[in-house]
């Protein structure tokens, strides 16, 4: 992956998790924005297929500069949403805006505590440098921080009550009902074929069984 973007190292790690084939190359739907413009996927249905934009902010994939913990998570929901609606597509499967919320939520947090994103934000760097990499490595505490940052300190732009406010809350909810989980009964135990397995059952799920994936916990 040396010489890769940032975008397509994530949907490369992405695309491992959940065994995707044939994905599309996110870097050839990108369209770069400038000034205060956030993260967006503009879809549109024409004549049976589907044309797809993923717009990012420049600032947040410029080369050679350290990224800010919400730049980070901007790619990363951007990369989410284009791969799950490329994947609903190709199982010519219907994809719900609930469902890529809650999606792009539980991706940023397998790939900030299960990959090697965090290590890119100071606050979220690991303490100790020795510390194994790879499939495997899981630090409670570190975990911790970053399900803090991920799921409780957040700023919602949208006011509760509206129906995008409450479609970004019930996300962060859920997701972080199913993160829990996922620690609980199998990182914290060391049964990481498991959790992979937890976690391409949800990705596959519809709606309303990611709904029920997440209460449960």
């Amino acid at each position: 992956m040396q010489g890769a973007t940032f975008p397509s190292r994530i949907q490369q790690h992405l695309a491992r998790t959940y065994a995707l084939d044939d994905a599309p190359a996110v870097d050839d739907f990108i369209r770069l924005t400038d000034g205060s413009a956030r993260e967006a996927l503009l879809i549109r249905h024409a004549d049976g297929d589907i044309e797809i934009a993923l717009h990012l902010p420049r600032r947040a994939i410029t080369p050679g500069r350290e990224r800010t913990f919400d730049e980070i998570c901007q790619i990363v929901e951007g990369v989410s949403h284009f791969l799950y609606v490329a994947e609903r597509a190709r199982r010519e499967l219907p994809a719900t805006q609930l469902e890529l919320e809650l999606q792009a939520e539980v991706d940023k947090y397998v790939l900030l505590v299960h990959g090697d994103l965090a290590d890119e934000v100071e606050p979220l760097r690991r303490r100790h440098e020795a510390a194994p990499h790879g499939a495997g490595r899981f630090e409670p505490e570190r975990a911790a921080r970053i399900r803090a940052h991920l799921f409780e300190r957040v700023t919602f732009m949208d006011p509760p009550g509206t129906e995008t406010g409450d479609r970004y809350r019930i996300a962060n909810d859920l997701a972080a009902r199913f993160a829990g989980r996922l620690e609980a009964e199998f990182a914290r135990h060391g049964r990481h074929a498991e959790l992979l397995a937890a976690l391409r059952r949800f990705y596959a799920a519809g709606q309303t069984e990611k709904i029920a994936l997440a209460r449960a916990a």
